[in-house]
């Protein structure tokens, strides 16, 4: 009797962190462990992919690949897209924000699944016509601290939208992600939906695809870093089992709609955060 050969695993493409050429020391490309363990962890072959000078060649590896993580890193920086540089902007390499860019706009073009982590959810939303804070002390005042560059184990906690992805994973479970950013999503792309905020000051910490033809999703948090939980980590393994039913049905399996409020509760809130007449002065 023959032997079933056994089903082809999902190659999900990796993008990787670099540091340039500096004192006549070669550039590196390199890549944390938690990215690729969260994809071999949920089944799928993770593929790297470095830098390379002849982009010809990272179009023909995509050829291969079911998938793609887009990790996170450094800052993009604000004048690629017409904003004066912050003075806490600290820009990734020039060379890998090129080669980032230029590797979504051809994602998204092939509708390749993606999942984007920290920076890679802010080019996604700029890739797709959304816009950044530039440092969210700045721009969203009282806002929680979102990074706290002496302790690599700062969390916070999440406001999940129902029948997301991000609810999917999550569930009713107590929630706080890893958290080490200062710019954060303002605008959100067209034809994306927020998933996820932090409570409180409603920074954005996730987003999802409606394209019925696309599986995007990025997250704001890290949930390959050492201090991610091991529900964090289930997004990885979410992501993979979309990939797998996108690629058998050719449709975004995450799509959802925001549930809406009754209306008995948005007529409590305006009542409660109306002032009384005496309160009103003019």
């Amino acid at each position: 009797m023959f032997s079933r050969r056994p089903q082809r695993r999902l190659r999900i493409g990796v993008t990787m962190a670099s540091k340039p050429e500096r004192n006549e020391v070669q550039g590196v490309s390199y890549l944390f462990e938690g990215y690729t363990n969260g994809v071999a962890d949920a089944g799928a072959i993770p593929e790297p992919l470095p830098l390379c000078n002849n982009f010809d060649i990272t179009l023909e590896k995509l050829d291969d690949l079911d998938g793609i993580v887009f990790v996170g890193g450094g800052d993009l920086d604000p004048r690629n897209d017409g904003y004066m540089l912050h003075p806490y902007t600290r820009p990734m390499p020039a060379e890998r924000e090129k080669f980032d860019r230029a590797l979504m706009r051809e994602v998204a073009r092939r509708r390749l699944p993606v999942l984007a982590i920290g920076v890679g959810m802010q080019l996604l939303n700029v890739d797709q016509g959304g816009a950044l804070f530039l440092h969210i002390p700045d721009d969203v005042p009282h806002a929680f601290p979102h990074r706290d560059t002496m302790d690599p184990y700062h969390r916070h906690g999440l406001v999940i939208e129902k029948n997301s992805l991000l609810d999917r994973v999550y569930g009713d479970n107590d929630v706080r992600v890893s958290s080490m950013h200062h710019m954060a999503v303002d605008d959100v792309a067209p034809n994306f939906l927020v998933s996820a905020r932090c409570p409180g000051d409603n920074v954005v910490e996730a987003i999802e695809s409606t394209y019925e033809d696309w599986l995007a999703v990025g997250v704001q948090f890290h949930p390959e870093s050492i201090a991610a939980s091991v529900l964090d980590r289930r997004i990885f393994h979410e992501f993979i089992k979309g990939v797998a039913e996108f690629k058998r049905t050719g449709r975004n399996p995450f799509l959802w709609t925001p549930v809406k409020p009754e209306r008995s509760q948005i007529l409590e809130k305006s009542r409660v955060s109306l002032p009384s007449t005496s309160e009103i002065t003019i």
